[in-house]
């Protein structure tokens, strides 16, 4: 097949705006000083949701577990990622003598920290976060309310949590969101809650969503529009990943979400001229580099 196949490539850019968030990269180096020091370090949950970037990191000594597995361990080191994780967490580290290595991303922790604050001081109200249920953040976030928050993934969720009474209107609403959720969306939420609250309950919403994620949306569009094909590099459990592809896809019809260079095809780029390469926040840079040398190195073969 690949024979037969003629490509143009002329141009192959990869997006600068791609790539490790802040919290992100903060959590990876992090790992890396430790594991530099010697001695075991373990990992409550992938470190990323980019399953490249744990296979490296497995091999250079970094153990991933989960909450049962943490739960058998005593007085070793583990470090929480950037999602961060619920008080419980916190507390089970301490009856274990588990040295905790923190990389919550800063926004999330000071999220966290807002969503607490309003609960201690209003239990009866209702805190609602947009996010992702089961999603890592958002279980630390839920669990800042001892679990009674609320989670809506989308806005038909709200309608349909009004419609069933599961949500009350008469009462106070204090709104939130997932650091990497849809900033559209959640002002969609945010009039429909306006719009349905009763007279004398209050709601009150607090734009949450990381400034470093939500500016990725406007800027991959533009990117996308300016390649004949885009090659979105992302691990498919990635939440931002899944919102970024979908804005890519909608821009620009020729693009194709990849794991690895192993999943290039290279029929995708017959009669091309240009090849865009961008990931999400949990895409590290030297796969898409990766990805590049790959397509080089088989449209020569072509040739």
């Amino acid at each position: 097949m690949y024979n037969e196949l003629k490509t143009n490539i002329v141009q192959i850019e990869i997006d600068n705006g791609s790539g490790f968030c802040f919290g992100v990269t903060t959590a990876i180096k992090k790992a890396e000083e430790e594991l530099a020091k010697g001695g075991k370090l373990y990992c409550l949950g992938d470190i990323v949701h980019n399953g490249m970037e744990v296979e490296r990191l497995h091999e250079a000594g970094l153990i991933t577990i989960d909450h049962e597995q943490m739960e058998e361990l005593q007085g070793v080191k583990v470090l929480l990622r950037a999602h961060g994780e619920p008080p419980e967490t916190y507390a089970l580290a301490e009856r274990n003598n588990i040295e905790i290595i923190d990389a919550t991303c800063p926004v999330v922790l000071q999220l966290q920290r807002r969503i607490k604050k309003q609960y201690v001081n209003n239990p009866e109200a209702q805190i609602v976060i947009f996010g992702k249920n089961g999603h890592a953040e958002v279980l630390g976030l839920v669990g800042q309310t001892e679990s009674h928050a609320i989670v809506v993934e989308k806005f038909e969720d709200v309608k349909q949590l009004k419609e069933t009474g599961q949500l009350d209107f008469s009462k106070d609403i204090y709104l939130y969101s997932q650091t990497t959720k849809s900033l559209d969306e959640f002002h969609r939420i945010i009039e429909y809650c306006q719009e349905h609250i009763v007279e004398g309950a209050v709601f009150k919403s607090f734009d949450t969503i990381c400034r470093q994620v939500a500016n990725r949306m406007p800027n991959i569009a533009a990117f996308a529009s300016k390649h004949d094909v885009i090659l979105f590099v992302s691990g498919r459990k990635s939440s931002n990943g899944k919102v970024l592809f979908k804005e890519c896809k909608s821009v620009n019809a020729n693009s194709y979400q990849i794991e690895s260079a192993d999943e290039i095809d290279m029929n995708w780029f017959k009669d091309v001229e240009t090849v865009g390469i961008c990931g999400a926040t949990s895409t590290p840079k030297w796969l898409m580099e990766e990805c590049k040398d790959k397509i080089i190195k088989e449209s020569s073969a072509l040739l």
